[in-house]
């Protein structure tokens, strides 16, 4: 996925603003390249996990539909651990094929990292995020 810097920094900015529990959003896409973040709400508030609610998912679906563009990614961030897909993302993606995985890491006090994902048969596959404008 091709995503500009302020993109970058809305999703990274976004995981920060929850902490310390997780984030989520989606990406709106044309042609694979990034056109908006969109904030959801984590109706969990949790640290560990992430839930939306599907009526307003619905919604913000046919609202990127009916603007030309499609889902190209699903983020979320872990508080607690890598910017890497655990089984419950795993399982959760199937749900979701062809939809890029992006996820904020947190952890340890670190700089947050921002890595994406192609999650297909429970296989996971590291994709680039490449910049838009840097």
């Amino acid at each position: 996925m091709r995503l500009s810097r302020e993109q970058r920094d809305a999703i990274i900015a976004h995981a920060q603003a929850e902490h310390p529990d997780e984030c989520c959003g989606v990406v709106s896409v044309r042609d694979g390249t990034a056109v908006a973040v969109h904030e959801l709400e984590n109706t969990a508030a949790s640290p560990l996990r992430f839930e939306v609610d599907g009526l307003a998912l619905h919604s913000l679906m046919n609202t990127i539909e009916d603007s030309g563009e499609e889902l190209g990614g699903i983020y979320h961030s872990h508080t607690r651990s890598e910017p890497y897909p655990s089984q419950t993302d795993v399982n959760f993606a199937a749900h979701w094929p062809g939809v890029e995985w992006l996820i904020v890491g947190l952890a340890g006090g670190q700089e947050p990292s921002l890595r994406s994902y192609l999650i297909e048969g429970g296989e996971v596959r590291e994709v680039a995020v490449e910049p838009l404008d840097d």
